[in-house]
């Protein structure tokens, strides 16, 4: 028995973690935060996998059954290979899972002309994930996917700067690229978890028949019809209620920032991967 382990190179998986918490409530949780080394968007290949590997043994090896990698970045350059080349020795009754896959199912489900949009950082555009993704899981619903990268717009939260006129700015700016890529869209993805607090001045410039995906929420509901369909899985989840914040950063620093993305204050603690 062990906590769900959710990872994120910074603090944007804290609105994953969040509507987990809401959707799976008396289950237990650990947040790890490789906030020392944040961004992972900016870095190489190699290395994202290097870290990120780090990251899933460390929750491993604190007996997590389950692990979520809560970054579009780290899903998109690290999931697969961890899951095919390491989880067979590392975990091999353990699994893995990325925030991607979901989203993109998620845009199949409701897109009703098959034109998606992407927004997400310069690591996350760059590795083409999303549209190689959307072609392969859905089902050929999917005719045409364009993305904008935002390079700006996590320096923008982390900052607490979400109400101030350079966010409108870039914010105002990136949507209109990717409208002009593609003026009819009618599904927007947002592939970086930071992204949902921006979601009030990302409506007021977005036309309001493009349905916006937040991956906090997706992810929460398609791990709990995940979970019904392995029992084997989630009875090996403890529940006492319990979550638990393990970050690279000083402690101080981490619980400052992750009271905005959480909504409330928490404890960590500093670990080292």
């Amino acid at each position: 028995m062990g906590p769900i382990g959710v990872f994120d190179s910074g603090y944007g998986g804290l609105t994953v973690l969040r509507e987990l918490l809401k959707a799976m409530p008396g289950y237990d949780f650990l947040y790890l935060g490789d906030n020392a080394r944040t961004p992972y968007g900016t870095r190489s290949f190699n290395v994202v996998y290097e870290y990120s590997l780090q990251a899933v043994k460390y929750l491993i090896e604190r007996n997590c059954p389950l692990v979520i990698i809560a970054c579009n970045t780290a899903s998109a350059k690290a999931l697969k290979n961890i899951q095919v080349l390491h989880l067979p020795h590392i975990g091999p009754d353990r699994r893995v899972l990325g925030v991607i896959r979901p989203s993109v199912e998620k845009a199949a489900e409701i897109t009703r002309n098959g034109q998606v949009g992407v927004l997400a950082t310069v690591g996350t555009v760059v590795s083409e994930s999303y549209p190689m993704e959307l072609q392969k899981w859905s089902g050929g619903r999917i005719i045409s996917t364009v993305q904008e990268a935002c390079p700006m717009w996590v320096p923008i939260v982390e900052n607490n700067e979400i109400g101030s006129a350079g966010a409108e700015y870039f914010i105002r700016k990136n949507i209109d690229n990717i409208l002009r890529k593609d003026s009819d869209l009618d599904t927007l993805i947002l592939g970086c978890t930071h992204y949902p607090l921006l979601i009030d001045v990302i409506k007021k410039y977005l036309p309001p028949h493009i349905t916006i995906l937040e991956q906090g929420r997706i992810v929460a509901e398609k791990l709990v019809g995940y979970l019904q369909k392995h029992p084997e899985l989630e009875q090996r989840i403890s529940r006492k209620g319990a979550t638990l914040f393990h970050t690279t950063e000083y402690p101080e620093v981490f619980e400052s920032k992750a009271a905005l993305f959480m909504g409330q204050k928490i404890k960590a603690e500093n670990v080292h991967l």
